[in-house]
């Protein structure tokens, strides 16, 4: 085994980590929201139909959906324009392009690794990946 064979040989298993990290984080946000788990005191009363409630809600199940690796595609495009609009409206008011002043870093992060995702997939260990074998 070379140096310049062993990383490539991986990047399948990595992006799978990746995605299930980055979904499970993801999906905290959304059950914060809506089913108080972790409680977070300023987001148990979210309600369902505000536009947090509404983004909670595809926080939660386009989190599982990524978790799982099934539609990670079509799932990571759309929670990537999520973030974006996010970004847009919650925290790009206070402080354009400074994340760091803003609170935005995870909007942006987020955004862009389920952009990477929309076009890299799932990984080796997905459900897509299982799917696509049969």
């Amino acid at each position: 085994m070379t140096t310049s064979t062993f990383p490539g040989n991986l990047a399948p298993q990595v992006l799978s980590l990746v995605r299930i990290v980055s979904a499970y984080l993801f999906m905290l946000h959304g059950s914060a929201k809506h089913l108080g788990i972790p409680f977070i005191e300023g987001l148990a009363s979210t309600p369902v139909t505000s536009l947090s409630g509404i983004a909670g809600l595809m926080e939660l199940i386009g989190g599982v959906l990524l978790l799982l690796g099934l539609f990670t595609r079509p799932v990571a495009f759309l929670l990537s324009g999520l973030m974006a609009f996010a970004y847009f409206i919650a925290h790009a008011p206070r402080a354009p392009l400074l994340p760091l002043m803003n609170g935005g870093e995870s909007a942006v992060l987020f955004c862009f690794v389920f952009l990477y995702l929309s076009v890299a997939g799932g990984g080796a260990w997905s459900l897509d990946a299982l799917r696509s074998r049969r």
